[in-house]
């Protein structure tokens, strides 16, 4: 049986860190749609005109393959998170969003907490993350901070900042553990962060036809959850083709759908003309998956309105 996630109250006495309308992604297992989640949801919420940063802290530096940027070495974020500094911002990635790229700079972050330990004026990678980011924050409607899947000090150094917390994960075990990972490090972060909730969990790649291993799944996480926090209904299904086209172009669904429906006619023009058609999609239709997100983007920005509206009230 699975190990239910209580959320206990948080000290009053303690000062909080978070900054409003900053949600952060995370699962402790890779591989599970956290990246891919991340971007597409700030992408919508871009569209209805929320201006929307996003901070990529993983390592791996991998939102610019959703988002088509060129890859960063991170080193601008690392130099700005030690300064104190404000961090450097790539404007206009898309209408209304913007992003602090990450990269393998923030592997140092480690080393350099271990080297400042004994210090007492030195702070934690919480403090350093907010010291950047508070002065940002008042320009943005949204803030959306993509995790790595390890990296414990990078996790709760986010957590520390964020006023939400979701969770993608898959329907496996090793996912599901994720999630339990996820839960301890939410939980060891809330006495710094009192603001903090868990928004809830995303069903990420369930294949279409899978209806009672999707519903065993929400089954298990529901009692995990309790009543802490929902599983969203709006489920993102397994499409391989869809996803490793939206890689590979640095297109958010959306605009996958867009692009496949242009790559067709220009094929069928070339075809026409009897010429070699250009190279095309793996997929044919990204529809369903866009329509998914829009969804998903409308159920976590109502959850993140609902758990403001309990902090005020």
């Amino acid at each position: 049986m699975a190990r239910s996630i209580h959320t206990p109250e948080a000290a009053p006495a303690a000062a909080s860190t978070s900054i409003e309308r900053t949600i952060a992604f995370a699962n402790g297992k890779g591989g599970v749609g956290k990246t891919t989640t991340a971007a597409n949801i700030g992408g919508y919420a871009a569209i209805a005109g929320a201006k929307v940063l996003m901070i990529d802290l993983d390592p791996q530096g991998d939102l610019a393959r959703d988002l088509g940027y060129e890859h960063n070495d991170g080193q601008g974020l690392f130099n700005a998170l030690v300064t104190g500094t404000a961090a450097p911002i790539l404007a206009n990635v898309r209408e209304n969003l913007d992003v602090i790229p990450g990269g393998q700079a923030l592997e140092d972050i480690q080393g350099l907490m271990f080297s400042r330990a004994n210090r007492a004026d030195a702070g934690d990678f919480g403090d350093m993350l907010y010291r950047a980011i508070r002065p940002l924050s008042d320009n943005y409607d949204l803030i959306i901070i993509d995790t790595p899947p390890g990296e414990r000090i990078l996790v709760e150094g986010a957590f520390a900042i964020a006023a939400a917390v979701v969770i993608p994960t898959k329907s496996d075990d090793a996912s599901i553990d994720g999630v339990e990972r996820v839960a301890r490090r939410f939980l060891a972060v809330r006495d710094r962060n009192p603001a903090l909730e868990l928004a809830g969990i995303v069903l990420f790649a369930v294949g279409p036809r899978s209806l009672r291993l999707e519903r065993s799944v929400r089954s298990t996480l529901e009692e995990m959850l309790g009543t802490v926090a929902p599983v969203f209904t709006t489920r993102i299904r397994n499409l391989e083709s869809a996803s490793a086209d939206a890689r590979k172009k640095g297109l958010l669904f959306h605009e996958l759908e867009g692009a496949v429906t242009q790559a067709q006619k220009d094929r069928l023009k070339a075809l026409r003309a009897g010429q070699k058609p250009s190279e095309g999609f793996f997929s044919r239709n990204a529809g369903g998956l866009a329509e998914e997100y829009e969804a998903l983007t409308g159920e976590i920005l109502s959850r993140l309105n609902e758990i403001e509206s309990g902090q005020a009230a």
